[in-house]
């Protein structure tokens, strides 16, 4: 876990590394990789318990990728705490590579499970949160979702049942960029009043500036914000933050740099 680490800085390496990952691969989702960053680096920098020579240790945090297209960043984060190569990067996307497109848990230390299909992570996030308090174990399962998933029916399902169980344990985190594949999240099916809904489900909810790296660990560092309660930060994000050509734009959503993009794009994070 880290130690007095500079939150912000690892953030922007977790940019860097996206970007040259996403360019080697020529694959996609750049744009929901950056807005997940500052989240990932506030998880895997100072909140998640886990030990990188163990990574079946019982009593580590749990995170689970809902939104498996946006692994770029989390394979990212789990090289640089020391689960596996950096090298390994080299192979995302790539026929017979290490890495999937789509987080998977097979071969990779330090993934939890495989997703892709949309609405399936908080689910599997209910079950090992409940699993956990009926085995009396301390650990906390922490499930990063995208706005567009929220359509998913599958989804409404474990945030009718965690309530119910008292999971406190479990702290769903919406990526909330407003933007889906093709259009804006409000244009495709409007989630607003996204707070109340949660609200309404029995969840304590808290707002957070999802590139404030600061507001975002001091929400995390108090969950459960009320006992016997699951917790859901709804962070308000950018898709492609922090290349000024890719922010809000969904081209990005489906395509990669070419070598003049990730030149300028590298430029604007300070990296040559």
């Amino acid at each position: 876990m880290g130690k007095n680490i500079d939150l912000k800085e690892f953030a922007k390496e977790l940019r860097i590394l996206v970007l040259k990952t996403i360019h080697r691969a020529k694959s996609s989702h750049t744009g929901t990789n950056l807005s997940a960053a500052d989240l990932l680096a506030v998880l895997y920098g100072s909140i998640l318990r886990f030990d990188p020579k163990r990574p079946s240790w019982s009593e580590r945090d749990r995170f689970i990728l809902s939104k498996g297209h946006g692994c770029a960043v989390v394979y990212a984060a789990l090289a640089l705490k020391g689960f596996f190569p950096l090298a390994w990067l080299d192979t995302y996307y790539q026929n017979n590579g290490k890495l999937p497109g789509h987080i998977t848990h097979h071969g990779i230390p330090g993934a939890e499970v495989s997703t892709g299909s949309l609405g399936h992570g908080l689910p599997l996030g209910c079950g090992m949160a409940l699993a956990g308090k009926r085995d009396k174990k301390d650990y906390r399962v922490f499930v990063l979702l995208s706005d567009g998933e929220l359509d998913e029916g599958s989804n409404w399902e474990p945030i009718l049942f965690a309530p119910h169980h008292k999971l406190d344990n479990l702290v769903a985190i919406v990526d909330y960029n407003k933007l889906q594949s093709l259009v804006s999240v409000e244009e495709t099916l409007s989630l607003e009043p996204l707070v109340k809904k949660w609200e309404a489900f029995n969840w304590a909810v808290k707002e957070v500036d999802g590139h404030n790296t600061g507001e975002i660990e001091q929400a995390l560092k108090s969950v459960p914000f009320i006992k016997g309660k699951p917790s859901c930060i709804i962070a308000h994000t950018t898709k492609g933050k922090g290349v000024s050509f890719m922010e809000n734009n969904n081209l990005w959503h489906y395509r990669a740099p070419n070598d003049a993009e990730l030149k300028s794009a590298l430029k604007e994070l300070g990296s040559a």
